[in-house]
């Protein structure tokens, strides 16, 4: 019995599936099937890539080798390469979970730790085509801190389309909002649109700063205003403002 009848064995038990069961989510009979698991024979590459997906664990590990890489590794069956693939996995864990989990190449490759780097990406750091972390990067990011082309943050957010409690992107939403279009309860931007204080080149709120500027209080840039006076409007206005806030607008 080789490594790779042994792993598939095992994996098919851990699911709780008969061997006709498998054979039908991978498209073979429960015959070849059998076949793999007393290690008559061994699946070409294309069954081989469909097991991997299946069982979500790279190529390596379905062949039973360990899944702690020193660096790139081409898996060759039948004498035909394997598409290029790289996955480390920390001997060290927190709670069962790896703290440095890599798995890249082409396709969903997913990767969980506690630093998570894969085009499916979870963790507390996480990088990658779509990551989720605490603190995330990625070209579709969502996360407590959060940087991607779109980016969703519970604290911070950046990217070209940004929602977060302070946000920063093309076009940003949040409470604190800072874009090309800015839309919050405070925004900044080329155009700015806020439910209490807007500033920017176009500006609309119940208090607005800007080149052309629209509101109940509005303080026009070619006019000309002093600091002190955007201040006093939004104490009288919005009393419970923080103080950096009404510094932050005041310096306009």
């Amino acid at each position: 019995m080789t490594a790779f009848s042994e792993q598939l064995i095992k994996l098919r038990k851990q699911k709780g599936l008969s061997q006709e069961q498998l054979g039908a989510a991978v498209g073979v009979t429960r015959q070849t099937v059998s076949k793999w698991e007393l290690g008559d024979t061994t699946p070409e590459l294309g069954k081989l890539v469909q097991l991997s997906d299946y069982f979500q664990l790279s190529i390596d590990e379905l062949v039973g080798h360990a899944a702690e890489n020193d660096g790139d590794r081409t898996v060759e069956l039948n004498g035909a390469p394997a598409v290029w693939h790289y996955e480390y996995k920390s001997k060290r864990t927190w709670f069962g979970i790896p703290l440095v989990h890599i798995n890249i190449g082409p396709g969903p490759r997913r990767a969980r730790g506690i630093i998570a780097v894969g085009n499916l990406s979870r963790g507390a750091i996480a990088i990658g085509g779509l990551s989720v972390g605490l603190l995330s990067f990625g070209a579709c990011s969502l996360g407590m801190f959060s940087l991607g082309g779109l980016s969703l943050g519970l604290l911070v957010s950046a990217g070209g389309l940004s929602v977060g409690a302070l946000s920063f992107g093309g076009l940003a939403i949040g409470l604190f909002a800072v874009g090309g279009c800015a839309f919050g309860v405070y925004s900044i931007g080329g155009c700015a649109i806020a439910s209490k204080i807007a500033a920017g080149g176009y500006a609309h709120g119940p208090i607005a700063i800007g080149d052309r500027a629209t509101g109940d209080i509005v303080f026009q840039f070619e006019q000309g205003f002093r600091s002190g006076d955007v201040r006093r409007a939004v104490t009288k206005m919005f009393p419970g403002t923080w103080g950096i806030i009404a510094d932050i607008f005041s310096a306009f």
